[in-house]
């Protein structure tokens, strides 16, 4: 145990510091928390018996008397994704007479840092998440864990954080797309993707590059087209330059805003799809079907995913044992439309 701290002023962060263990744990060992040993429950127990350790009623009070709120942080509402998994998340939310409060990040790792130093204040019970593109100082995240918030989770996920994490299998998803194409007589296939750090976006380029490999096509660094991660006209002009200096003959983009831009670039240049460029897309865009031609799409069990997330979070705060770090992952599925194959045209 460390020194006891001279000030009259025992607090919980205080006795953590004594004891040289979290806040979280100093906090559930006190609430009799199943998560915590019963030798750890002891010696906190102890130390805040003989350090005369006197809670705070306020920040009692508003542990024991629940928000009966979670907050849910995407990057956008836009994609047809998150959307979907908002609707799996309120699927779980509604039937445990919770609310929800939604808090959109814009895909910027600042607003994002801004959001959690305010959910620090008590406001919710538990945190559903998919980080922002730009996010790779998780600081804020680990700050809300230590004080005992819960976080959970889906699409884009940190590994090194010790939470439960819902995803689906990127790798294998791109790796499927890659040869799908190949299999459409694509030679020269481009993977068109966003600038950041989260882990879909390392894994889609794996796949797609261990695909090529295994078929004994050499990936080239000039097939990966970096774009931006908001919704402008650059990033068609980077696709129509990239179109114009590479001429690909297929193309997978990343992320679903992708596929417009991808779409727009072919049309200003008068590519015909799929004739002259085959189109797949990470997206749940329920308009798919619809556009001229008909996008192929890898469809992710977006709804699926938001509501295992929420169930594994009222799990948690119900006070039944979920494993730490764990995490699952649900398959996506690849649709065939005519972006992608010239058979299917009249």
């Amino acid at each position: 145990m460390a020194d006891t701290p001279k000030s009259d002023k025992i607090d919980m962060k205080t006795l953590a510091k004594v004891l040289n263990v979290s806040i979280a744990t100093v906090s559930k060992a006190l609430r009799d928390s199943h998560d915590i040993g019963p030798e750890t429950k002891l010696k906190v127990i102890e130390a805040a018996r003989k350090l005369n350790y006197v809670p705070n009623p306020y920040a009692s009070s508003l542990r024991k008397k629940a928000s009966n709120t979670i907050a849910i942080i995407i990057p956008e509402i836009a994609d047809s994704f998150f959307s979907q998994a908002i609707n799996g998340i309120e699927s779980i939310v509604a039937i445990k007479k919770y609310h929800t409060l939604i808090y959109l990040t814009h895909d910027s790792y600042e607003r994002e840092a801004y959001m959690f130093g305010e959910l620090a204040s008590g406001r919710v019970d538990g945190v559903i998440m998919s980080v922002a593109s730009n996010t790779e100082d998780t600081s804020h995240i680990k700050t809300l864990q230590q004080a005992g918030v819960p976080v959970v989770f889906f699409d884009r996920v940190f590994n090194d954080l010790n939470s439960v994490k819902i995803t689906t299998d990127d790798l294998n998803s791109a790796y499927v797309a890659t040869n799908h194409l190949l299999d459409a007589s694509c030679k020269n296939i481009s993977l068109v993707t966003i600038k950041g750090y989260p882990s879909i976006l390392s894994a889609r380029e794996q796949g797609y590059k261990q695909a090529l490999a295994e078929r004994g096509v050499q990936p080239k660094e000039s097939g990966v087209v970096t774009c931006s991660n908001k919704y402008n006209n650059e990033n068609v002009e980077v696709i129509k330059e990239h179109l114009r200096l590479q001429k690909p003959d297929g193309i997978i983009a990343t992320v679903e805003h992708l596929a417009t831009s991808t779409y727009l670039a072919c049309n200003e240049l008068k590519l015909n799809i799929p004739r002259d460029v085959k189109v797949v897309c990470f997206t749940n865009q329920i308009t798919a079907p619809i556009l001229n031609p008909p996008l192929t799409t890898i469809l992710q069990p977006a709804f699926d995913m938001g509501k295992k997330a929420a169930q594994l979070l009222f799990d948690h705060l119900a006070g039944k044992a979920v494993e730490n770090n764990k995490e699952i992952v649900l398959p996506s599925t690849l649709v065939i439309r005519e972006s992608s194959i010239m058979e299917l045209l009249n």
